[in-house]
């Protein structure tokens, strides 16, 4: 019998430009020694059939953590959406039906995150995750049914913004709760580092 994540592909989104971490690659930034993305992997890997790593330029700086890197075929770094249309062009490829996408700096990524959004998915639709009522469009799972519609919207109509392409396609909300921590919380600048840092300290197994 399937279990949750057999047919799920994971993507890790790191083609950003990090600028408010002054540039270079913030989830290779160090948190309670290990970095950002070393614990997004741990915590993602269980959760599916394969796990990817969606980055431009050169992928040798994130040999590592063991996984294939899948770079944006859409060009001038259009955002996230390209590379969850990278990551569903793979999935297609590969034989998956849906991929689970993740940001590079969300390092308290719950271990629950795919069943729970296969769970809360209509079907042939998306989920999308929220905490303390508020939305977080880059943590959602994508029916691999979209990339057709999502590559014409991002190279036709120039769309970027992933919660308009949610709301377009109907994806349903799945809420975690936000206390003692929230497990979306991500690191863009140095003080969400020290912020998070804090949280390690807390609850070591955050």
């Amino acid at each position: 019998m399937m279990k949750d994540g057999d047919s799920v592909l994971g993507v890790v989104l790191a083609g950003g430009l990090s600028r408010r971490m002054g540039g270079g690659d913030k989830g290779l930034a160090d948190l309670g020694g290990a970095s950002i993305l070393e614990r997004i992997v741990r915590r993602m890997a269980p959760q599916v059939a394969a796990l990817v790593l969606n980055a431009n330029g050169d992928p040798a700086r994130f040999g590592a953590l063991g996984l294939a890197v899948v770079p944006d075929d859409v060009a001038d770094f259009p955002g996230p959406l390209a590379g969850v249309l990278a990551a569903l062009d793979h999935a297609a490829a590969a034989g998956f039906a849906q991929v689970v996408a993740v940001p590079c700096d969300a390092p308290f990524l719950p271990a629950d995150l795919v069943a729970r959004l296969q769970a809360g998915a209509c079907e042939g639709n998306g989920a999308v995750a929220v905490s303390g009522g508020r939305r977080h469009p880059a943590v959602a799972l994508w029916p691999v049914a979209l990339r057709v519609a999502l590559r014409r919207a991002l190279l036709e109509e120039d769309q970027r913004r992933v919660e308009i392409i949610l709301r377009r396609h109907g994806f349903v909300e799945v809420e975690w709760a936000a206390a003692p921590f929230d497990p979306f919380a991500n690191v863009n600048d140095p003080e969400g580092l020290a912020q998070a840092a804090a949280v390690v300290a807390r609850w070591p197994e955050a």
